[in-house]
């Protein structure tokens, strides 16, 4: 019989903060991300997206980049006087990359550890799973945290074992979910001084930054996406012939010159979602987002960052130009 787990559950994934995040997501017709992720069925459903779509698993280039930046990074460490490395891998996702790195760690003779952080704890279970072919179970502190509103996290962080050894933090394909006025500080917050953050972002390919956005759109567009996208709507009872979704490039709303893809279920009749003793009217012609996914540019990358007292050490950029890795540090 195997061992249990043990997962820390941060009080932003407490029930009644859930709730809370639910219920204000009806409310703006604005899905907070994270309710995405939220039941075993929509990680099931992610992890396959993921496999089939993710240009890490269908793009051999795009593959070999991330290949390259694991080992830059390890490189890196491998020459450093820390002896200790604590990886925390925030958007942990299924953990595939975040375990190639810990083992690129430990055979460059570092001592690794390793936290896998997601708002979903089957996630983080993928994750830790992953890991754990990798390093100690004992080496590894599953935490399950809502980023975008745990305040005290680099608390938390600091509290997690090991506190004497160096810290690479991974953010990969989280950046374009969120907006970047709630998770560039947070990201810049988070790091300390000696600190390394190796993150992925989705760009725009081409010298032309709209055309590019308009280009991807339909790799978003597919039965798998809508699959899991529409699963969030229908475990609240919403029925899929209540109406449609559909996807769209839009601008930045904050006014930015950045552009996103987004996805909108639009009503075709009356639907009432009930949680608890909230009620909640959609009516016929209305829209509620579900999805969007902001594309960058490497530039662009550099600019936002350099706003939030971050800094690109060193960036690898595939071939078609549609993703981007960052190693960053605080300036």
């Amino acid at each position: 019989m195997s061992s249990p787990v043990q997962v820390a559950i941060h009080a932003s994934q407490f029930p009644e903060n859930v709730r809370r995040d639910l219920l204000e997501s009806l409310r703006t017709r604005r899905v907070n991300h994270k309710f995405l992720y939220d039941s075993v069925k929509q990680t099931q459903q992610w992890l396959a997206l993921h496999q089939a779509f993710s240009p890490s698993r269908t793009d051999a280039d795009c593959a070999a980049t991330y290949d390259r930046s694991l080992a830059a990074v390890a490189e890196v460490a491998a020459r450093g006087v820390a002896r200790r490395v604590h990886l925390i891998g925030l958007g942990c996702g299924g953990g595939q990359k975040d375990t190639r790195l810990l083992k690129l760690l430990q055979d460059s003779g570092r001592k690794a550890f390793y936290t896998p952080s997601d708002v979903s704890t089957a996630m983080v279970l993928v994750a830790w799973q992953a890991a754990t072919a990798v390093v100690s179970p004992q080496d590894c502190f599953p935490l399950v945290c809502d980023l975008s509103s745990a305040d005290d996290l680099p608390a938390v962080l600091d509290a997690l074992p090991a506190p004497d050894a160096a810290r690479l933090i991974t953010f990969f394909g989280m950046i374009p979910n969120f907006e970047p006025q709630v998770i560039l500080p947070r990201l810049a917050s988070l790091l300390r001084p000696a600190d390394s953050l190796l993150f992925s972002a989705n760009l725009a390919p081409g010298p032309d930054y709209a055309a590019g956005v308009q280009r991807i759109l339909p790799f978003y567009d597919n039965a798998l996406t809508r699959d899991w996208l529409m699963t969030f709507l229908l475990d609240l009872g919403v029925a899929a012939t209540d109406g449609e979704l559909h996807f769209t490039v839009e601008d930045d709303p904050n006014g930015s010159s950045l552009k996103r893809v987004a996805a909108y279920f639009r009503f075709v009749s009356p639907r009432e979602i009930q949680v608890d003793t909230q009620r909640f009217q959609f009516a016929a012609g209305e829209s509620i987002r579900l999805f969007f996914s902001w594309r960058h540019t490497p530039a662009l990358v550099r600019g936002l960052l350099g706003e939030h007292g971050l800094k690109v050490l060193d960036e690898w950029i595939t071939q078609s130009g549609e993703e981007g890795v960052f190693l960053v540090s605080r300036d």
